[in-house]
């Protein structure tokens, strides 16, 4: 069984098949698809896809950096008020993206603290977007340091020495599509890194994996990720799958504190639980 951190899979490029698209994902023995956020415009999607699959689905809350905007304390002020209301898996995604725009990055920055402190609030793991941004996200992680501080760098695409500065942040390697890639780089050091560091991610409908690389991306393509990455560390797929998935729920389910009113979420923790 793998997991999926990280697929969009509420995106409109799934408005025309997206049962289809869930059915290869499981098909391909993908039953795990944690979801991130963007902003308050996709929530109800999210919960609309958690409706329809209760048992795969596992729902983050947060701010994306892009969606950053003049109403960023207004969009703050919405993940908060979700928060007091349910449970979610993770604070996610958030952190700092500077590749199209630079201009806005003290609000970036503003808004990455902000929702480290509610992951620390909540003894959840934050899910790092980073592009462009290795330094200042550093910058913010090192002021944030302490033993409440953990999670998954998102998309990893940086150096080994980056690679190993996430780390000793208590954050493990989002690895997905870009492995695939003759360009990627991250397969020429990925084998360095302690496996107990990573997690499989499609970031669908982003970034397919050869060979669908420039289509759209979707959960059932984690296979593509998982050979690619099976062979860099020289082990059997299964293997690799099986230390991936104990990773993702060590990170984004077991690590979590739960209470009375949060049954039903403890209940699929258990169910996940017993079927790793």
């Amino acid at each position: 069984m793998l997991t999926d951190t990280h697929t969009h899979l509420y995106s409109e490029h799934f408005n025309e098949d997206l049962s289809l698209v869930i059915q290869r994902a499981f098909d391909s023995g993908v039953k795990r698809l944690f979801i991130p956020a963007i902003d308050s415009a996709t929530t109800e999607a999210m919960y609309s896809l958690e409706k329809q699959y209760p048992d795969n689905v596992f729902l983050m809350m947060g701010l994306h950096p892009t969606s950053v905007k003049s109403n960023f304390e207004q969009e703050l002020e919405h993940v908060k008020r979700e928060f007091s209301k349910r449970h979610f898996f993770a604070v996610g995604e958030i952190g700092i993206d500077l590749h199209w725009d630079k201009s806005n990055l003290e609000n970036q920055k503003k808004a990455f603290k902000i929702q480290i402190q509610l992951a620390k609030k909540y003894k959840l793991p934050i899910v790092i977007h980073c592009r462009d941004a290795f330094d200042e996200i550093f910058k913010i992680l090192e002021s944030e340091n302490d033993d409440d501080l953990f999670g998954i760098f998102h998309c990893f695409t940086g150096t080994e020495e980056q690679a190993n500065k996430a780390i000793s942040f208590n954050m493990k390697l989002g690895i997905g599509g870009v492995v695939t890639f003759k360009n990627g780089k991250i397969d020429t050091f990925l084998n360095k890194i302690d496996i107990k560091n990573i997690v499989l991610e499609t970031d669908s409908p982003y970034l397919s994996p050869v060979p669908y690389r420039g289509k759209r991306n979707e959960s059932s393509y984690l296979i593509y990720v998982l050979a690619k990455v099976a062979e860099i560390f020289g082990l059997p797929e299964k293997e690799l799958a099986e230390i991936t998935t104990k990773n993702a729920i060590k990170t984004l389910i077991t690590s979590k504190t739960y209470d009375q009113e949060q049954e039903h979420y403890l209940d699929k923790v258990e169910d996940v639980v017993m079927r790793v």
